[in-house]
Parts: structure tokens; sequence; C-alpha cells
């Protein structure tokens, strides 16, 4: 099993956490916080199905809502853009999203086996396209569609949409955190948050 802690580091993507509060909005004004990474902060909305992700990095909000975006079974399904709500202190707007909700990976689910299988040939490739620097993760995703794991065809064709919209956008792959890769309730694996700017 590879230290993925170190890896992390290794790509300078140690954990780091968005410090800003949760701007005011009516929409989540009272609200549970229930997560937060390093672009974004996701509040309860209450019924158990949505919620609202709050989201600064541009490489996240074109993942969400472009026209061109990747979309099917391995993409989160996003409901409504309530627009700009505030501006992060990276200078960032921050928008807000009404997303599904989607669930941690169980240790013994068949999405983590795919999640950790995924981790695993990601980063031998970024190992193998070092010498590339920051480029190596978009190579390695690449590497990944065009020798393809032994996933189901539509995993794989979700790596490859996920590749293309990585080339289109110039935006950079993180599929090292396994908190960028979830699960619905039914264990279908997902894609949450797996893209960053440099």
């Amino acid at each position: 099993m590879i230290d993925l802690e170190r890896a992390r580091a290794e790509l300078g993507r140690e954990c780091l956490v968005l410090p800003d509060p949760v701007p005011a909005h009516p929409l989540v004004d009272g609200k549970q916080e229930i997560g937060r990474g390093e672009y974004s902060i996701v509040i309860d909305k209450g019924d158990d199905e949505r919620v609202y992700k709050i989201v600064s990095s541009p490489a996240d909000y074109f993942l969400y809502t472009a026209e061109d975006r990747p979309q099917g079974e391995h993409f989160p399904i996003v409901y409504a853009d309530h627009g700009i709500i505030g501006r992060s202190r990276s200078g960032y707007p921050f928008h807000l999203l009404e997303m599904e909700r989607l669930y941690p990976l169980n240790a013994d689910s068949p999405a983590a086996d795919l999640a950790t299988r995924m981790i695993e040939c990601y980063w031998s490739a970024c190992q193998q396209w070092s010498r590339l620097g920051m480029d190596m993760g978009r190579i390695a995703l690449y590497h990944m569609t065009v020798s393809p794991l032994d996933v189901s065809e539509s995993l794989q064709q979700a790596l490859k949409a996920l590749s293309d919209f990585v080339e289109e956008y110039h935006v950079l792959p993180d599929i090292l955190n396994a908190n960028n890769l979830m699960m619905r309730k039914d264990g279908t694996l997902v894609f949450s948050d797996p893209v960053f700017i440099a």
C-alpha cells in the first residue's frame, strides 16, 4: 500500500483546509457544516438527499457547471448554481451550488477497493512521469485512459472524460486523496473533487 500522505506531500498536495468562515446567505445560514476541503465547504441542506457546496476554486466551479463538464454515473449531480455569495481569502469568489449528497467511502466496500486501485495506479504513473514536474499528474491520468484498468466500462469512460476535462480547462487532477473519491448510497464510486489549479 502506498503512503498517501507522503505521496500527496511530494506532489505539493498536503491536506490543507479552507480557512474561511461560511459566508452569510439565506440558504446556508443556521445549517450544519458537514465537510471542508482545500477549496470548498459542504453544508447539510437538511433533507438527507442534497447538500450546499460552497466552492472557491475556479477548477471546481468549471467541473460542476461548465456546459462540457464530465457527467454520468461517476460524477456528482449538480441541481442548481445559486451564484456568488462572497469572496474567499484567496481572492476567488465563493459560488454556492446545490448538489447531490455523497458519502465517504466505506473501508470494506467495492467502491473503496476501486478507489484504492485507481489511487495506486495513478501514483505509480505519477512516479513514472515525475520528471515532468507539475505535468506528471495530467500525463498519469492520460496514461490510465490508454492503459485501461480492470474496472467497469463506465468508470473507464469517466476517467477518459476527466482526462479530457483536465486538458481542456488546463487544471490538474487530484485523485490521490480518497476524500476526492466518494460514493452514493447505492455504492457507486463518484469523482467528487478530482481537480485543482496549480
